[in-house]
């Protein structure tokens, strides 16, 4: 049982990473200039001397590895979340963590004029941390049920997008447009020096998340299970909170408010592997960072000229299925 657990898990890793690096070549080929396959290849190998080296290296490697960084570090936010208050209708948009860092980085960049590139995403995180811990607090009720959970997300997101607009109302006029397209959710622009801000986030916060799946395995238990088998369950949590805002708040800083991609990839990594967060994780950072590639690619070639930000099609993809999710559990999470 083991061994077949283990050889289904290693075969979905294989075929999620395989899937992602072919959308990933595929997509550095397509768009409104079309570059061959052969070419792309000897671009990254670094022998193609040519116009279309540019076009791949420089302006679509970046928003390509930006797509799967800023994928997976929300998918794995998502994740995280769920664990952390056993609800599967939790993710960071819901909680407030992408309008917090919404409207902490609308105010830096309101207030602040010359500001430094590398300072939003340590804003963004500063005001999702701030918002998820009041979300947090007015969930609490003997616990958080999932129906509370969301009923005062929702609240707490129609307030901040409020203030979000008051904050751009009263700004500058010219900032007005750049502000509401990121708002979007957009890589359109993406370039080394933004992966350059994102990567260390990801780089430590994903790996680090990997270490808190057994205590996130122990807390599906419930509360006083986690205490009873010796866990530090509030500092625990405290961290996996943080690794969750972190990794969310340092995405919504590059590239905006990307809708329901944390809601999404670990519902289909459960669906795929099971409810073991050792597994969990990893692939639903794969399975967000597909989506996203898939949703950006789609933005760049179904409507050119038009590049259309991806953070569209996540919330065409999303919003039913969250409508779906909150309709099955209706029944098992609703009032008493």
């Amino acid at each position: 049982m083991i061994r077949s657990r283990r050889s289904k898990a290693i075969a979905v890793l294989s075929t999620l990473s395989l899937l992602t690096a072919a959308v990933a070549a595929i997509s550095l080929a397509v768009g409104g200039v079309r570059v061959p396959l052969g070419e792309v290849f000897l671009s990254l190998l670094g022998r193609n001397s040519g116009s279309s080296d540019l076009i791949v290296m420089q302006l679509r490697m970046p928003r390509i590895v930006g797509a799967i960084l800023i994928g997976a570090a929300l998918a794995v936010a998502g994740a995280l979340l769920q664990g952390i208050v056993r609800n599967p209708l939790a993710s960071p948009d819901l909680a407030g963590v992408t309008g917090g860092a919404s409207v902490a980085v609308v105010a830096f960049m309101t207030l602040f004029t010359g500001y430094s590139i590398h300072l939003v995403p340590l804003v963004a995180i500063a005001g999702a941390f701030v918002v998820v811990w009041i979300h947090y607090a007015l969930s609490w009720k003997k616990g958080v049920t999932p129906f509370r959970f969301v009923l005062i997300g929702i609240g707490l997101s129609t307030a901040l997008s409020a203030l979000t607009a008051f904050l751009l109302i009263s700004g500058p006029a010219y900032l007005a447009a750049q502000v509401l397209n990121w708002m979007t959710g957009s890589i359109y622009g993406t370039n080394w020096s933004y992966i350059r801000m994102l990567t260390p986030w990801v780089a430590v916060f994903i790996p680090l998340s990997l270490r808190f799946a057994h205590s996130l395995n122990v807390q599906s238990l419930g509360d006083e299970a986690a205490v009873g088998l010796g866990g530090r369950l509030q500092l625990s949590r405290m961290a996996v909170l943080f690794g969750s805002v972190a990794l969310a708040g340092a995405s919504v800083g590059v590239a905006g408010t990307m809708s329901f991609i944390g809601l999404l990839a670990p519902h289909i990594a459960r669906r795929l592997t099971g409810n073991d967060y050792r597994l969990v994780i990893p692939v639903s950072a794969l399975v967000g960072a597909l989506v996203l590639l898939l949703a950006d690619m789609a933005g760049r070639t179904l409507f050119l000229p038009m590049d259309i930000p991806a953070g569209v099609f996540t919330a065409a993809v999303g919003a039913p299925f969250f409508m779906y999710l909150l309709f099955r559990l209706g029944r098992a999470y609703g009032p008493k």
